[in-house]
């Protein structure tokens, strides 16, 4: 039996009082981590790669495959006006992916925006499936793309979509020497890539290219690389103390938990609490839920 299931009903008593991640401390694994200020949309450095962004970020990828997702599928006016709602109030983060196909919405989001201000993330799809095209270009092919589609000159992050093989970092190995020599000509600012199993997550701390991850962690084991946070957490850790960026995605399980306020709540504190994941990302449908999770945020940095 774990350690995380001897303990599990302390830790879900500490949910409750939102000091859940204390559980998890370890300072073997601990990395100086300046001290937040109770603002949502403070910059926060993404690890060691020199991007700094805001702490609470927006992600395009609701329900999304072969590039469809719910802003794609709604009216386009809607969608623009969210991801310009997201920008007004202050986030400064957004996630795109070509699997998303939420490049051409964001490029006229963008034009009412100021580029400088902002942290462009975008993942390659290496898998079979996923975009309608079978072919897969090499990712100086694919990245150029990614800047007509977005009409910008520089992507700040480019990231490897979704690897669940531990020998990932040996079989995509020439595409990430494409994406560094694309960071030694100014083209992408960072690479790194997202995960979905504890496998190619520890791939990816033993991996000196990675200078971001996308790693999924809420403090229930839903839509996670291992149903024990506390397995999940450990690597985290690591990757944090090694210097990666950790940006925290599927907080909400994958929507599982959006109707209930006091998971969202615990998970936000849990997050926040760790120390080691850097900014998080949230798949907003509506503008009620961009004011609300502000809300939400700050009252989780006051808490901790």
């Amino acid at each position: 039996m774990s350690k995380f299931q001897l303990n599990r009903r302390k830790f879900l008593a500490a949910l409750g009082m939102g000091t859940a991640h204390v559980m998890f401390s370890n300072p073997l694994y601990a990395r100086t981590y300046p001290s937040r200020s109770l603002n949502p949309f403070q910059l926060v450095n993404l690890g060691t790669s020199g991007i700094k962004t805001t702490l609470l970020g927006m992600g395009t990828g609701v329900h999304a495959t072969n590039r469809t997702s719910f802003l794609t599928r709604q009216d386009k006016t809607s969608s623009i006006d969210l991801l310009l709602h997201a920008y007004e109030k202050g986030i400064r983060y957004f996630d795109l992916a070509d699997t998303y196909g939420t490049h051409g919405l964001f490029a006229e989001a963008m034009s009412k925006m100021k580029r400088e201000e902002l942290t462009i993330t975008t993942k390659i799809w290496t898998r079979s499936g996923g975009i309608p095209e079978k072919e897969r270009p090499n990712a100086d092919l694919v990245v150029d793309r990614f800047r007509k589609e977005l009409k910008t000159d520089y992507i700040d992050l480019v990231q490897i979509h979704c690897m669940v093989d531990e020998d990932w970092t040996e079989t995509l190995e020439p595409q990430m020497e494409i994406l560094s020599k694309l960071k030694d000509q100014g083209i992408i600012k960072a690479h790194g890539v997202s995960v979905h199993s504890l496998d190619a997550m520890k791939a990816a701390v033993k991996s000196p290219w990675v200078d971001v991850l996308h790693a999924r962690i809420n403090p229930y084991g839903i839509a996670m690389d291992k149903p024990d946070p506390q397995e999940v957490v450990e690597v985290i850790q690591q990757l944090h103390q090694a210097g990666k960026g950790v940006i925290g995605m599927k907080l909400v399980g994958n929507g599982k938990l959006r109707d209930d306020s006091e998971k969202i709540d615990n998970t936000l504190r849990f997050v926040l609490g760790l120390g080691c994941v850097d900014n998080m990302i949230i798949g907003f449908e509506n503008k009620e839920q961009i004011d609300n999770y502000i809300l939400r945020v700050e009252k989780a940095l006051k808490e901790l």
